[in-house]
């Protein structure tokens, strides 16, 4: 039975990389692929390190897929090459001092690289993106309204959404239904529609790098729809690993 490892917010953190490399050697199962969901770099002075890990995996390791992250764009941004050549969320969420650390953690040409990413990858029945399909910086949590989780899978015609933007480990179940939607204009009558809605899933993959010595992943088997959720203990906080 193989199985997908999928991984989001390593965040520069090149200790958690090694521990969640080190973990799918002793996993029972035969990893296939391993995803990156983005948020591969962050304002830790380790990244050029972690990206040139990533970009030359050693004898026997899987090539990592990755795809754009939050803090990708932001790079992007300092960089003049984004949307908001301002940095205006970047700097309300870590201030100068942040700002500051993440222009020194990357290189000019690690940041070309970063250019080169996908948005996501859509395998099988599956979309693997950061944020969904409106953006990396859509936050899909436990607590998001059912109508707009229902929303991003059907943006995407995804049975599962795997996202890793909120950092957390979720598995939210939408059973099979209908969805009734009624349009109403100025110059017609309002229409109804009707939209039969099989059963989907939105999977939050968990976060890396944030939590010093605690690293959350996940196992995924698009062949039996079976998740399995991991966290890795590595570092000084002490080895071993659990399972969810």
């Amino acid at each position: 039975m193989t199985h997908w490892a999928i991984l989001s917010g390593i965040n520069g953190n090149l200790s958690a990389y090694e521990a969640v490399l080190a973990d799918l050697k002793r996993v029972r199962y035969q990893v296939e692929a391993l995803y990156i969901l983005g948020d591969l770099v962050g304002s830790d002075p380790h990244c050029e390190a972690l990206v040139q890990r990533v970009r030359q995996p050693r004898r026997g390791e899987l090539e990592p897929q990755v795809c754009l992250g939050w803090w990708e764009e932001q790079c992007f941004n300092l960089h003049g090459i984004g949307s908001d050549p301002e940095a205006t969320e970047l700097l309300k969420q870590v201030g100068p001092d942040g700002i500051e650390q993440l222009w020194k953690s990357i290189s000019r040409q690690t940041v070309q690289w970063l250019r080169s990413l996908d948005f996501g990858f859509f395998e099988f029945d599956c979309l693997l993106i950061h944020g969904s399909t409106v953006g990396c910086h859509d936050v899909l949590t436990p607590e998001t309204p059912p109508m707009q989780l229902l929303d991003r899978l059907l943006r995407a015609d995804a049975n599962t959404l795997f996202c890793g933007r909120s950092g957390q480990t979720f598995q939210l179940q939408i059973p099979a239904g209908a969805v009734t939607s009624t349009v109403t204009t100025l110059d017609a009558p309002a229409q109804t529609m009707t939209q039969t809605v099989r059963d989907r899933q939105i999977v939050g993959v968990g976060n890396v790098g944030k939590e010093p010595g605690k690293a959350a992943y996940m196992l995924y088997s698009p062949y039996i729809n079976a998740v399995s959720f991991r966290t890795v203990r590595y570092g000084t906080q002490g080895k071993g690993f659990e399972t969810v």
